[in-house]
């Protein structure tokens, strides 16, 4: 590539400095290659495969929740089968080269043959047919027309079915890639016609170690705890992750001082409550102390902790109690420090299954009845209520022996 080339490059896609507006991590950050996706090696490896023996398919439908990659992966192959290198003279590519005409139009939204489609807002069976009328024509700069529909399943039954034929035997030089969080929504008359990918959640474990390198890229110091809370936070998903951590990064910035993420912080805004506390009102509500509990609770309330957040607490420790219970292994349980797994296998040794079991169900019936009350606070202290009691119960093999006549040990009762 001559050099007016290279600079006409750059002055596309410029690299960023310090007069550019700030860019959230999650735009910064994104994946540019198929290398670079993190926790879906299966579909990284699938897609180079197919590119590099040119035996990729007409249609793609990429599924998962949000903040796995679909969008950024639909661009990914956008560029890796337009790219022509820096020599103009490449073909289709897993890894785009980034400096070319076609990866730099992509990148910047501008590509006149890779259209991107919002499903939400172009529902109708029009919308469909505009897109069936121009994948007539062959592309004007690149090699394959491309169309990116996110959301797909929010076509309507009519647009859906107008696609049919076509994405049965399209042109040749037309790819459709599809991108869904709900693909039960969509027709399997569909879904027979298209090459299917489901990412998957990305775990803990990964998300830490892509938040590690972030922060060290941004040079920003932390504690490993507070990338461990907020991965966990992130429920599996990139963007919500890195969302959390620009917030993090933006809390803990100090004027001049360099920013340092510090598990407290990081616990204070996720609205996590200190584990010492949160045990102490969990042990009070296993015992059937309400009074105590209520005082506790109330206490953790005028401190600013949120109603639906403690619930999600109390239902956390009681999922890794029955874990516990079923496996002794302390490294199945996402519990980040060790004075709290300690407290969890003491907790474990005092309650059973049965009585976990009756919890995790209250529990699960009072979150619904908290986001549905127009006083929360309220609510949680009715659920705490009805929990201490539910602590004192004998447990269901004594009832079925004393309604038998039984003694608990299963011999008769005496006259």
């Amino acid at each position: 590539m001559s050099q007016s080339q290279t600079q006409e490059s750059t002055a596309l896609f410029p690299i960023e400095d310090a007069a550019q507006p700030y860019q959230v991590l999650a735009r910064k950050y994104r994946p540019t290659k198929l290398s670079e996706l993190i926790g879906q090696e299966l579909l990284a490896t699938v897609l180079r495969k197919g590119i590099e023996s040119g035996r990729l398919g007409h249609a793609f439908i990429l599924t998962g929740i949000r903040g796995t990659g679909k969008t950024t992966t639909a661009r990914i192959m956008a560029r890796a089968l337009n790219c022509t290198g820096p020599d103009g003279k490449s073909g289709p590519t897993p890894e785009p080269c980034g400096i070319c005409p076609s990866c730099v139009a992509i990148a910047t939204d501008r590509h006149m043959d890779v259209i991107e489609i919002d499903a939400a807002s172009r529902t109708s069976v029009e919308d469909i047919r505009e897109i069936i009328e121009a994948a007539r024509y062959k592309a004007i700069s690149a090699r394959y027309k491309i169309y990116i529909i996110d959301e797909v399943h929010m076509l309507s039954k009519s647009a859906f079915n107008a696609l049919l034929k076509t994405l049965e035997e399209p042109p040749s030089h037309v790819k459709f890639i599809f991108a869904t969080t709900e693909i039960h929504k969509v027709p399997q008359t569909i879904l027979s016609r298209c090459l299917r990918f489901d990412l998957r959640r990305i775990d803990i474990e990964t998300l830490k170690t892509h938040f590690a390198a972030i922060c060290q890229k941004e040079g920003i110091a932390f504690e490993e705890v507070a990338l461990f809370l907020i991965a966990r936070a992130a429920e599996g998903s990139a963007r919500d992750g890195l969302s959390l951590l620009d917030q993090a990064i933006t809390r803990a910035t100090n004027g001049e001082t360099q920013a340092y993420l510090k598990a407290s912080d990081v616990q204070e805004m996720l609205g996590l409550m200190d584990f010492g506390p949160l045990y102490a009102l969990f042990e009070n509500l296993a015992q059937g102390e309400i009074q105590k509990a209520i005082s506790q609770l109330r206490e953790m309330i005028g401190q600013g902790a949120d109603p639906v957040a403690l619930l999600k607490d109390f239902m956390n420790i009681v999922h890794h109690l029955t874990l516990l219970k079923a496996t002794p292994d302390l490294e199945l349980l996402n519990v980040p420090f060790a004075e709290e797994k300690e407290r969890l296998r003491g907790l474990s040794q005092n309650l059973a299954v049965p009585a976990l079991t009756r919890l995790w169900q209250a529990l699960l019936k009072g979150y619904q009845e908290i986001l549905s009350s127009p006083h929360p606070i309220q609510a949680l202290e009715m659920l705490l209520v009805r929990i201490s009691y539910l602590s004192s119960l004998p447990p269901l093999e004594s009832l079925i022996k004393n309604v038998g006549g039984l003694e608990p040990d299963g011999s008769k009762k005496k006259s």
